[in-house]
């Protein structure tokens, strides 16, 4: 029988991502599970949020370094026996940053091995090895990655979809050995090798078409729906999930997640934006104007376009930034978020209770935030436990 997280979230799982926290070992890794991770826990409890009986579900970032050491000298038996001697489980993986993640410059680097390289699939069995050794049974089993590349490294598609048919294969096989429902969950993201409904659906047309058998594609690659990600590029919530639905792909995890939406045309929004102007994440720029959508590659770029008369913010109507904000704190006035996608997310989990299992709440940037948006990680993560389950 299938233990939920948290009573209110019914027969899905329900995890906050720990890529928020930083570390690259696996000795900082499991520094970061048995404090902050299990503080999270207690401020959940204290406020009635779960049952001090309740499994609380992890959703694990393991560096390709802690992947490697896991796996070694008995450490993932250890971890197993953590897992149950805490009452906590993992049902899913973080695999999109395969190295480090904070404190240093990120941005395109964590497109960096991708699917046309054998590091990223290497990496990619491991973390699933890892789950075979310590998923619970009927929970599931999910990892999520990047869509393939990053438009700018011009990558080989063809390698991209071999190597995708060959790992689903490969899952499939550990799955019958295992008896865990496997799933890989490609996660488009801006300026990605597809980054919004359209080229999802399109390249897992192609993807399907490339496979002997497309059921096992079915069953084993899906779509990591980051709601951030989607909003970023004005694709409704709800049309989209029911088009990949349509499609027969698998949405194999959802992030809960919001960006920064503001008005180009109010200078004081400007001003406002810069405070997000920051080094170590890609912020991706995408301004609307009717049906058209322009581009920039991050926030530099755009201000740099501002700056030299490039680009008139008179001439568009919406601007949204890549830029995780908490589900529970606004952004000051005049800027906002996308948070109202991710509200409608939460409107089609109701009514699509059992189309996907898995859901993370995913805000990896509060080491960047603002001061006025900054307070102790753990209450972060509770505060957006909070609002998620009020409006589940």
């Amino acid at each position: 029988m299938r233990e939920p997280p948290l009573v209110k979230f019914g027969e899905n799982h329900l995890s906050y991502c720990t890529n928020i926290h930083p570390a690259e070992t696996w000795v900082e890794t499991f520094a970061v599970l048995s404090t902050h991770v299990l503080a999270v826990r207690e401020l959940l409890r204290q406020s009635n949020t779960m049952r001090v009986d309740e499994a609380f579900a992890i959703g694990l970032r393991l560096s390709a370094i802690a992947a490697s050491e896991l796996l070694k000298n008995g450490n993932l038996e250890k971890f197993k026996n953590w897992l149950d001697e805490t009452n906590t489980y993992v049902f899913t993986i973080n695999g999109f940053p395969y190295g480090s993640f904070h404190g240093t410059r990120v941005k395109e680097q964590v497109f960096k091995p991708d699917w046309t390289e054998q590091a990223r699939i290497e990496y990619t069995k491991d973390l699933f090895r890892i789950l075979a050794g310590i998923a619970r049974p009927n929970t599931g089993a999910s990892v999520s990655t990047l869509p393939g590349s990053h438009k700018s490294f011009k990558a080989d598609e063809t390698v991209i979809r071999k190597n995708r048919v060959e790992l689903a294969n490969w899952l499939d096989n550990l799955a019958e050995e295992t008896g865990h429902d496997f799933h890989l969950g490609l996660e488009p993201e801006p300026l990605g090798h597809f980054e919004n409904t359209a080229e999802t659906l399109s390249f897992f047309q192609r993807l399907h078409a490339e496979a002997e058998d497309s059921k096992i594609i079915q069953r084993r690659i899906g779509v990591n729906y980051d709601a951030c990600h989607f909003a970023l590029q004005y694709d409704e919530a709800l049309t989209s999930l029911n088009a990949l639905i349509t499609a027969n792909i698998r949405i194999s995890k959802i992030h809960l997640s919001s960006a920064i939406a503001l008005d180009p045309r109010d200078r004081s929004a400007l001003v406002s934006l810069q405070a997000f102007n920051e080094p170590v994440y890609f912020h991706q720029v995408l301004l609307r104007a009717g049906l058209e959508i322009t581009r920039f590659i991050d926030l530099p770029e755009f201000f740099a376009a501002l700056a030299c008369g490039a680009l008139n913010p008179n001439n568009f109507d919406e601007m949204r930034v890549h830029f995780h904000i908490p589900l529970d704190a606004e952004p000051a006035a005049p800027l906002r978020s996308t948070r109202d996608e991710t509200l409608s997310v939460l409107a089609w989990r109701k009514l699509h209770s059992l189309a996907c299992q898995h859901y993370e709440i995913e805000t990896y940037t509060w080491g960047v935030l603002p001061d006025d948006l900054q307070r102790p990680v753990e209450q972060q993560i509770a505060g957006e436990y909070g609002w998620v389950l009020a409006n589940a």
